[in-house]
């Protein structure tokens, strides 16, 4: 645990206040929380080795080196937002939809605790109105062909005011603060998120997860340019997405092509926008 005087004790998680808000019998049952540590993720992978069970949550108050996809840094300044790891040991099928579940789940969230409708830009960033609310990390160890473990990031911006960290921000951004004019106690977001958590993993592969989380996606039907690992950039229309999370595009030769991972950006116009 790290030293009480970083952050004083009125403004920390009050994980008590957090279980009486809880309605799971697996997600939040068990806590390690840390008022600062690096990244939840690299906590939650020693307790995941460790044999921390299914429904293990990491979260902290500060990370210090908190990071998002591709290497990015996640600011995650003390006490202003949500930051947490859930340890998932799932099947296969259940692992290839995590990518719809937590991003459905964490909508769900912030549906249930503000007036707010956030959206879903594929494959795993959370917006209001194309700024970035939140973003989801995830990472799968494999043991034997079968999913040992995945690690669930989940970020979302509460308290946050992106101004003083624009340059370390490659994108808009906002949190929930900003768009209500309000600071939220982050206690009911939590457990709001692992209650919908919950809910959302048992539903996956059931049309209802499937027909919410197209229904929330604000990149179909928009013109896009994915940018993969190598670096090739691809244009078309975002025209569907199918049961495992894979983006399906339409380039501009016609041709249909499937993206399970990649950069998309959207192009408004013919001036592309995050």
């Amino acid at each position: 645990m790290a030293d009480p005087d970083l952050l004083p004790p009125d403004q920390r998680l009050d994980l008590d206040r957090v279980r009486t808000l809880l309605t799971t019998s697996e997600f939040g049952q068990h806590f390690h929380y840390f008022v600062q540590t690096t990244s939840t993720m690299d906590d939650a992978r020693r307790l995941a080795e460790d044999g921390a069970p299914h429904g293990t949550v990491v979260v902290a108050d500060e990370q210090t080196a908190g990071r998002g996809t591709k290497g990015r840094i996640w600011v995650s300044p003390p006490g202003q937002s949500i930051h947490a790891t859930i340890i998932v040991r799932p099947d296969i099928e259940q692992l290839k939809r995590l990518s719809i579940v937590s991003p459905v789940a964490t909508t769900d969230a912030v549906c249930a605790t503000t007036p707010l409708e956030p959206t879903i830009k594929w494959p795993n960033d959370v917006q209001i109105e194309q700024r970035k609310l939140g973003g989801i990390l995830i990472e799968a160890e494999w043991r034997d062909r079968q999913p040992g473990y995945a690690l669930v990031g989940i970020g979302l911006n509460v308290n946050f005011d992106p101004a003083p960290w624009a340059t370390q921000i490659d994108r808009p951004a906002t949190s929930l603060m900003i768009e209500l004019g309000a600071r939220l106690e982050r206690e009911p977001v939590l457990a709001a998120l692992l209650n919908a958590f919950e809910s959302r993993y048992r539903q996956a592969g059931a049309r209802e997860l499937h027909e919410t989380w197209t229904a929330r996606l604000n990149t179909l039907n928009r013109e896009v340019t994915v940018t993969l690992t190598t670096g090739e950039r691809i244009e078309g229309k975002a025209v569907a997405v199918d049961g495992s999370g894979a983006l399906i595009v339409q380039t501009t030769d016609g041709d249909l092509r499937t993206f399970i991972a990649g950069e998309v950006t959207l192009r408004e116009s013919g001036s592309p926008t995050s």
